[in-house]
């Protein structure tokens, strides 16, 4: 069935319940546990407007390292593949195509209701790509991690659960379908080694990178922070998303 669709992804709820975890006064937590400590950026968050703080504010609260080697990382230790977090048969993957395509058009696969085509607006080049589900067509759009999972397991997320590392994989605000090739070209970069080509996407995207890392504790490295810091020359202004 085509049509522009209003969705609100399932896979949303993960999202929503590391928010509530949230308060205004930052909490230290042993590392052991997992968790990461506590960010001010949920208790700071327009209710109605879907942005919180000044990028430059929630940037200047995170810690600021060097990376942790990279011994022991895997696509695995985020999880195995795209989770089904809400248990409605579908992978976060369908859940971030619906929420991120326009004029979609229904398969089906199991109990889920599949995305079979559609069109994205691509952020990171600007460009309309025409997505169709097929193994030689599939890969034009994927799903792309804003902070790269590698990026997150040298900075703070081997300290983590598995179950967090999932949640982290799976978070709808970490999460944004972009043309396939960009998404392979990023790798595991961070802001001071990849940004999207489309200059006037740059703002946002550091923004989500900055929110993400707030909500999970994560760390910068010096090179990163400068590099997010002379982007928002631009954007002076920016704040960062919510959900």
């Amino acid at each position: 069935m085509g049509g522009v669709r209003t969705w609100t992804a399932p896979g949303a709820l993960v999202a929503a319940a590391l928010l509530a975890a949230c308060s205004a006064v930052p909490v230290a937590v042993p590392p052991s546990t997992g968790v990461a400590a506590t960010s001010r950026v949920a208790s700071q968050a327009a209710p109605a407007g879907g942005t919180g703080a000044p990028v430059t504010d929630v940037l200047a609260r995170l810690a600021v390292k060097g990376r942790a080697p990279q011994t022991g990382y895997s696509r695995d230790r985020f999880g195995s593949g795209w989770a089904d977090t809400d248990r409605d048969g579908c992978s976060t993957r369908e859940e971030i195509l619906r929420r991120d395509l326009r004029n979609v058009t229904d398969g089906r696969s199991g109990r889920c209701a599949v995305v079979a085509a559609g069109v994205l607006r691509d952020p990171y080049s600007g460009r309309t790509i025409a997505f169709r589900r097929g193994n030689a067509t599939s890969e034009a759009v994927q799903i792309d991690h804003v902070v790269a999972l590698d990026d997150a397991w040298q900075k703070g997320a081997q300290q983590w659960t598995p179950q967090r590392r999932e949640a982290f994989a799976n978070d709808p605000m970490n999460l944004l379908a972009v043309d396939g090739p960009l998404n392979q070209a990023k790798g595991a970069g961070d802001a001071a080694t990849w940004l999207p080509p489309a200059t006037g996407y740059r703002c946002s995207y550091v923004a989500r990178q900055v929110a993400v890392k707030a909500r999970y504790g994560l760390w910068v490295t010096a090179a990163e922070r400068d590099a997010v810091r002379r982007i928002l020359t631009a954007c002076p202004g920016q704040r960062v998303p919510t959900a």
